[in-house]
């Protein structure tokens, strides 16, 4: 398993997530998080198969197949590739995923990620250049990880159904 520490000093990608209204430290990748802030690290032309668990954050750079399971933070970059059911705390990208997405938290997408697939998730950030092509589901309910009748789903929850959403 090709799955390295981050101390990649190099790095100069834009930030994933800001806020002028958060005076909390933002999720970015420009920051550098020390090794103890960043618990694995898959980088740019590594491929993983298989299943992934794990507490903490994990950023994926590289190609990964299979499943994502945590409470924890993905960060997904630019260049990567995920053909995979995620399901995480927090999810925040700017690669491209093709499966279906469970953010019991948020969800924040970037330019110039790329969806395809179904995502469930509380709360939703689309920056300007961001797909999602494919069913997208905000309830409540995800944060529990309960699940709620057909009924009262499609009451309560905003869903967009089959339709390319690009900002």
């Amino acid at each position: 398993m090709k799955i390295a520490q981050a101390q990649d000093e190099q790095r100069t990608d834009q930030p994933f997530f800001q806020s002028s209204q958060d005076s909390a430290p933002a999720l970015s990748m420009s920051h550098r998080p020390a090794a103890e802030e960043l618990d694995a690290f898959l980088g740019k032309g590594v491929h993983f198969t298989g299943t992934l668990t794990y507490q903490g954050t994990i950023r994926i750079d590289g190609a990964f197949d299979g499943e994502i399971r945590t409470d924890g933070v993905v960060l997904i970059g630019e260049e990567a590739k995920l053909k995979a059911n995620v399901t995480a705390g927090t999810i925040v990208s700017k690669g491209h995923i093709t499966g279906d997405i469970c953010a019991k938290e948020k969800f924040m997408l970037q330019s110039p990620s790329v969806i395809v697939g179904e995502v469930t998730t509380p709360a939703l950030s689309i920056e300007e250049g961001a797909l999602i092509d494919g069913n997208l589901k905000m309830e409540q309910d995800v944060r529990s990880g309960r699940q709620e009748s057909t009924a009262r789903a499609s009451r309560s929850s905003k869903q967009f159904v089959g339709r390319r959403i690009a900002l």
